[in-house]
């Protein structure tokens, strides 16, 4: 039996539960999903068929079809920031990704907070992710229109659309729940076959709109007069526009949240993080740039409140249009369904380690399923509570959707910023860095461009714009900012209170393998 070959019986390769236990851990989580599912987590996160067809139309109005500038400017970003986590993946191959990199390079208390955000911004994530059913489902069909009229087919900025969204999304999330406490397998079934639905249907998408074209690449030098009004001119505008792409190219991380469930983490992670990311630059797009060269009309107003729906049902037919939006729907669901698995790995990482109320309940995993049931249920119960105080609440989904983001980049940023740290003290790479994957020479500058993308981005997304909130009501307008204030001060109350246990790791002993290491990696 070679040394990554699985043994007759089933479960982990022997090197991969070893490699386990000298972090202090044993093998708790069946280890089953392979170099595509560790892709397909990443990739799903991000979902293309998810976040570009929900936000294009937000995109498309603040800054014209030049808006299409922030998907590489983005995406370079973003990149660097995926390439330090590649690094971090291929060292420390554990469940929780952003609170255990944190763990291993930064101070306590910085991995708990991150660990804290990343799961409140997960849960939130989830609710964001799920309300998308209402941008595609009535617009397939109005029967998806359960309340309100059928005008509001495809809307959330009514209140009918809005109470609609809501219900949908319930049912999302329910069902997604029930799939997390089944298993890790059927949650790796569902995702591998709704990431072959996604890349299958974003490819022919990409060739159906491209027979289509009326206009030339030209068009995305096209701003609409979006810039009048604002101070900076269409600089102003760009920067609205990016909350778009801000939104998309996130949760790439998740590869690393499975590391504990996937054969061979220190290989197949780095990879999987740094494919998911470029495959969804690649064709996010495209879809974007050849469906803006092959619409009909570039100026209807329907693209600026409907978007890629109208986009794709007004270029290609109905049929074929509502074939596509059926797609998106099922690369919803699973998008929906990772994110829920990636908060569900975070929480019951953070338990493990002591560092959550209620710990030894929450780090307890069902011998039946191998899954964390109670993190899924409370993550699950908690993404419904979000829904429900947006119930009727039209205005709620973009401080929801921009506070989502927010949760996300807050984390990332500390965990880039003390890697930077450590490589201008010379600490990283570490000696023992081995033949995982490495940036080389190139790694502080990459580094220090996800710092300063991150940092530059966070003040982007939080800035309380009347353009992004309204200015009718200062609540709303500071809602992403009062949001994201009260979660942080409320986990540094919980850190203070607790300071003493949750300032350090507390493995309790029935998830320390049996003889544990005298000294941690890392």
């Amino acid at each position: 039996m070679t040394t990554q070959e699985k043994p007759a019986g089933g479960g982990p390769a022997p090197d991969d539960s070893s490699d386990l236990e000298k972090f202090g851990y044993r093998q708790e989580l069946e280890r089953s999903l392979g170099s595509f599912s560790s892709f397909a987590a990443g990739f799903s996160y991000i979902s293309i068929m998810t976040g570009v067809f929900q936000l294009f139309f937000f995109g498309f109005a603040s800054g014209g079809p030049a808006f299409i500038w922030t998907w590489p400017l983005v995406f370079l970003g973003q990149l660097a920031v995926a390439l330090c986590f590649a690094e971090l993946a291929g060292q420390f191959p554990l469940a929780g990704s952003v609170y255990q990199w944190a763990k291993q390079i930064a101070k306590p208390a910085t991995s708990w907070l991150a660990g804290w955000i990343m799961i409140i911004g997960a849960i939130v994530t989830a609710g964001a992710v799920a309300v998308a059913y209402q941008i595609i489902l009535p617009q397939v069909s109005t029967a998806f229109q359960i309340v309100g009229s059928d005008s509001d087919a495809g809307l959330t900025s009514t209140p009918g659309g809005a109470q609609n969204a809501i219900i949908l999304a319930l049912v999302l999330v329910v069902f997604a729940t029930i799939v997390n406490v089944i298993g890790v397998k059927l949650m790796a079934k569902i995702n591998n076959f709704g990431v072959a639905v996604e890349l299958s249907a974003v490819i022919l998408l990409i060739v159906a709109l491209a027979i289509h074209i009326k206009r030339g690449p030209q068009v995305v030098f096209e701003t609409h007069a979006t810039g009048d009004g604002h101070s900076l001119g269409y600089l102003g505008a760009f920067l609205v526009a990016s909350l778009m792409s801000a939104y998309v190219f996130y949760g790439f991380d998740t590869a690393g949240s499975l590391a504990e469930e996937t054969t061979q983490p220190r290989k197949h992670a780095p990879r999987a993080i740094l494919r998911a990311i470029t495959a969804s630059f690649i064709v996010g797009g495209l879809v974007m740039l050849v469906g803006m060269m092959a619409v009909g009309d570039i100026n209807a107003d329907e693209l600026s409140t409907s978007g890629m729906p109208y986009l794709l049902k007004s270029t290609l037919g109905e049929g074929l249009g509502d074939a596509f939006l059926i797609c998106s729907a099922i690369a919803i669901t699973v998008c929906c369904l990772a994110v829920q698995t990636a908060a569900i790995r975070m929480a019951w990482a953070m338990a493990r380690d002591g560092r959550l109320p209620f710990s030894k309940a929450m780090a307890k995993v069902s011998p039946r399923s191998k899954t964390p049931i109670l993190p899924a249920l409370l993550t699950g119960g908690l993404t419904v509570v979000v829904l429900l105080i947006n119930l009727g609440n039209q205005r709620a989904f973009f401080i929801l959707t921009s506070t989502a983001i927010i949760l996300f980049y807050i984390p990332y940023l500390m965990v880039t910023g003390p890697m930077l740290l450590r490589r201008l003290r010379g600490q990283w790479p570490r000696p023992g860095h081995g033949p995982y994957f490495k940036l080389g020479r190139w790694g502080t500058v990459v580094n220090l461009v996800a710092v300063l993308y991150g940092a530059a981005m966070t003040v982007n997304l939080i800035w309380p714009r009347a353009e992004v909130y309204g200015n009718d009501h200062w609540y709303f307008q500071w809602g992403a900012v009062i949001v994201t204030g009260l979660i942080v001060i409320i986990g540094a109350i919980m850190l203070y209170v607790r300071r003493q246990t949750w300032g350090s790791s507390h493995t309790s002993p029935e998830h320390m393998p049996d003889s544990a290491p005298d000294t941690l990696p890392g």
